[in-house]
C-alpha cells in the first residue's frame, strides 16, 4: 500500500512574504481556523492578544506590512508539524523589533503561532 506524503511547509513562502512584505503570500500559509498569540509588553503572557481566524490575521498582517520597516527572516527550523523561527525588523529611524515565533502545523498549513516580540523604546 502507497500512503500519499503529508504536505510540507513552504519555508521559502515564509521568507518571500516576511522579505517582501507580502501580507497575501503570509496569509497564504495559515489554515482558515489558525490563530496567532502574541506576547509583548502589552500583551503579558498571561493575558496574550489572540487573533482568530484568516480574518483577524490578514487585518494584522496588511497592518505591519503597510508599516515603513524592512523585515528580514533570521533562523527558521522545521521539524515534524512544528516550525521555530526569528524574525528581525527596522524601521528607517534606527528603532528595532525582534520576534519569535513557534507554530504547530496541519497538512502544511499553520494552525496555531505563538509569537514573542520586543522593540526599542
Amino acid at each position: 500500500m502507497v500512503t500519499a506524503p503529508s504536505p510540507v511547509f513552504d519555508t521559502e513562502a515564509l521568507r518571500r512574504g516576511i522579505e517582501e512584505q507580502t501580507a497575501t503570500t503570509l496569509l497564504s500559509l495559515y489554515a482558515d481556523d489558525a490563530e496567532i498569540h502574541v506576547v509583548d509588553h502589552t500583551a503579558q503572557p498571561s493575558n496574550p492578544k489572540v487573533l482568530h481566524g484568516r480574518d483577524e490575521i490578514g487585518a494584522m498582517l496588511d497592518d505591519v506590512y503597510s508599516r515603513d520597516m524592512t523585515h528580514k527572516l533570521e533562523e527558521c527550523v522545521v521539524q515534524g508539524d512544528r516550525v521555530a523561527y526569528a524574525e528581525s525588523c527596522q524601521y528607517p529611524d534606527g528603532v528595532r523589533v525582534l520576534a519569535e515565533s513557534m507554530l504547530m502545523l496541519r497538512d502544511g498549513r499553520i494552525t496555531r503561532q505563538t509569537m514573542i516580540q520586543a522593540w526599542d523604546e
